[in-house]
C-alpha cells in the first residue's frame, strides 16, 4: 500500500507537541514523534537528513522502544519510514554525507531481520530534493545497487578466500526507490519528462513523485506555484497512462494558506483540489496546532479517500498565467524583504536545522536579496498583517480571473484567498514603501473576494506595527507567536 499520509519535520506548529520537553525539538525528541504520528493512523514518516542532523539510529531505537507496536505494525509494510538525503549537486559542503545515508540503508535491513526474525526491509525509498535531471535519480539509483549493494561480491584484498557479504553479511535491499522532489517552477514543469526518462530502463513495478507546495510559492508566489502544480500533475497522469505503471505524485502542502492551506478542518476541499496526489505531508502545525482527536479523525479521512484523477487545465493558460504573477511577484519581493528581515529573528525556531539549501542558494538569495525559509517568511508577514498570498495579485485582470476559474482547483482559490485575508490589517500598509502599498491594494481590488478580519489577530498584529515604528523588540517573539496561535500555524 503507498501511503496517504505522510508525517515530515517542517517546524511550522506552534505549540509545543506533548513529548518535547523544550521549545526546540531534538534527535529524540524527533523518534518519539515519529512513534507518536504512528500511533495516530500517519502511515509514513520521512526522516529528514537534508539541512539538519538526524540521528541514524533510528530503525533501532524505534524498534526496541516500542516492540509491541512494530510487532503489529511491521516498519516497511504497515509502517514506512523514507528517508530524505541531501542532494550532493547543490549541498557541497558536505557531499559525502550522502554515502553515509545510503550505506545505513543495510543496517536498517540487518537490524529489521534480527526483530521480526525473518527478512525484512524496513527502509527501501529515499527522496531526493531539488531534483532537475535524470542523471540526478539515477545517479543515487545505481550508486546504491553498483557500490552499496555490489561491494558484497568485491574480496577485500585479491587473495582474500571470502567476499565482503561473506565476511559483513549480505546488503540488502538489492535496490532502492529514488523519489525525485521537484522544486524550481522548470522542473515542475518538466517532471513527466525527467521520469519517463528515469523509468526507461528500470523495472519498476511503480514510481512515486514529490511535488513542492512550499518553496515554488516562496520563490514564485502562491498563484504560480498552484498552477505549475496543476500542469505537472496532469503531465504526470498522462506519463501514467503511457508508461503502464501506477505513478503516485506527494504533495509537500503546508498549512498555512501561502504553502497549501492543508489543516484538519479542510481536508475535503484540499483532496478535492488535487484529487490525483496519493501522499499528502502532514507538517507539524497540521499535527500539533489542534486538538488530538480532530487530527486522528482527518488523517483517518486521509488514509480512507481513493485517489482521483487531476484537475484538467488548459496548460498554456495556466503556465502564462503562472508567468505574469510570478514576475509580479518577483519584482516585489525586494520591497518586501527588509520587513521580512526584521522580523525573521524572532520567529522561533522548532528544529534544529543546520543553514539550508534552497532555490536562492544557501541563504535563499535572490540577486542583492536574502530570503529566510518559507515559514519564517510567512511569519513574519502574517505577523505584521500582510498575508503574503496577496503578493503579485495586483497584475490579475478580469480575463485572468476568469482563466484562474478554470486552472487553479475551485473552491481552494476563494477559500485560500478568504482564509489568508482573514489576517489582514490595513495599518501595515504604512509600513510598506509607497509602490507596494499600492500594488497591495490594487490587488485586494483586483480579486474582489469577500473576507472578515479577525480582530483577535488584528489586535497583535498591531501591537507588532507599533513595536516596529517604535524600536521595540522585547515583546516580539511572545507576540509572533500570539498571533500563529490565533492562526494556528507559525507560517
Amino acid at each position: 500500500m503507498i501511503p496517504r499520509t505522510m508525517s515530515t519535520q517542517h517546524p511550522d506548529n506552534v505549540r509545543m507537541p506533548f513529548f518535547v520537553s523544550g521549545e526546540v525539538f531534538n534527535s529524540e525528541d524527533e523518534i518519539r514523534e515519529a512513534r507518536c504520528v504512528y500511533d495516530w493512523g500517519c502511515q509514513e514518516q520521512m526522516w529528514d537528513y537534508e539541512g539538519k542532523e538526524s540521528d541514524d539510529q533510528v530503525v533501532a531505537k524505534l524498534l526496541a522502544r516500542n516492540e509491541a507496536f512494530f510487532q503489529s505494525h511491521p516498519l516497511g509494510e504497515d509502517r514506512f519510514l523514507t528517508l530524505r538525503i541531501p542532494n550532493p549537486a547543490v549541498e557541497t559542503d558536505e557531499p559525502k554525507l550522502l554515502m553515509e545515508i545510503l550505506e545505513s540503508i543495510p543496517r536498517f535491513y540487518d537490524t529489521a531481520t534480527k526483530f521480526y526474525g525473518n527478512e525484512s526491509a524496513p527502509v527501501f525509498e529515499v527522496i531526493l530534493p531539488m531534483t532537475t535531471s535524470v542523471e540526478a535519480l539515477s545517479r543515487v539509483y545505481y550508486y546504491y545497487r553498483n557500490f552499496v549493494v555490489g561491494k558484497g561480491s568485491l574480496t577485500a584484498f585479491p587473495s582474500d578466500s571470502i567476499n565482503i557479504a561473506q565476511w559483513l553479511g549480505p546488503f540488502k535491499p538489492e535496490r532502492i526507490d529514488v523519489i525525485p522532489l521537484f522544486e524550481d517552477w522548470l522542473s515542475l514543469l518538466n517532471a513527466h519528462e525527467i521520469v519517463g526518462a528515469y523509468l526507461s530502463d528500470k523495472d519498476l513495478e511503480y514510481q512515486r513523485v514529490f511535488l513542492a507546495r512550499s518553496d515554488p510559492a516562496l520563490n514564485y508566489g502562491t498563484m504560480a506555484s498552484v498552477l505549475f502544480l496543476n500542469v505537472a500533475l496532469q503531465r504526470l497522469a498522462a506519463l501514467e497512462k503511457r508508461v503502464g505503471i501506477p505513478l503516485y505524485p506527494i504533495l509537500g502542502v503546508g498549512s498555512s494558506p501561502f504553502r497549501g492551506n492543508f489543516k484538519p478542518t479542510n481536508v475535503e476541499s484540499t483532496l478535492k483540489g488535487y484529487a490525483s496526489c496519493q501522499t499528502f505531508t502532514l507538517q507539524s502545525a497540521f499535527k500539533y496546532d489542534w486538538d488530538q482527536e480532530t487530527v486522528v479523525a482527518a488523517i483517518r479521512q486521509l488514509n480512507s479517500a481513493p485517489r482521483g484523477e487531476p484537475l484538467p487545465v488548459d496548460e498554456e493558460k495556466a503556465i502564462a498565467l503562472a508567468q505574469k504573477t510570478m514576475a509580479a511577484y518577483q519584482a516585489q519581493i525586494p520591497l518586501v524583504a527588509p520587513l521580512v528581515n526584521r522580523l525573521t529573528p524572532f520567529v522561533p525556531r522548532r528544529r534544529l536545522r543546520k543553514l539550508h539549501i534552497g532555490l536562492f542558494g544557501y541563504s535563499r538569495n535572490a540577486g542583492s536579496v536574502r530570503l529566510p525559509r518559507a515559514i519564517p517568511f510567512c511569519a513574519s508577514l502574517y505577523s505584521v498583517g500582510l498575508p503574503p498570498e496577496i503578493l503579485g495579485l495586483q497584475c490579475l485582470d478580469a480575463d485572468d480571473l476568469e482563466v484562474v476559474k478554470g486552472v487553479y482547483p475551485s473552491p481552494n482559490f476563494e477559500e485560500d484567498l478568504r482564509d489568508a485575508l482573514t489576517y489582514f490589517n490595513p495599518r501595515v500598509l504604512s509600513l510598506l514603501p509607497p509602490s507596494l502599498a499600492e500594488q497591495v491594494k490594487a490587488a485586494l481590488s483586483a480579486i474582489g473576494v469577500d473576507f472578515e478580519v479577525d480582530k483577535r489577530h488584528q489586535r497583535v498584529t498591531d501591537e507588532v506595527i507599533d513595536c516596529l515604528r517604535e524600536g521595540w523588540t522585547d515583546r516580539l517573539r511572545e507576540l509572533i507567536v500570539a498571533g500563529g496561535a490565533i492562526r494556528g500555524f507559525l507560517g
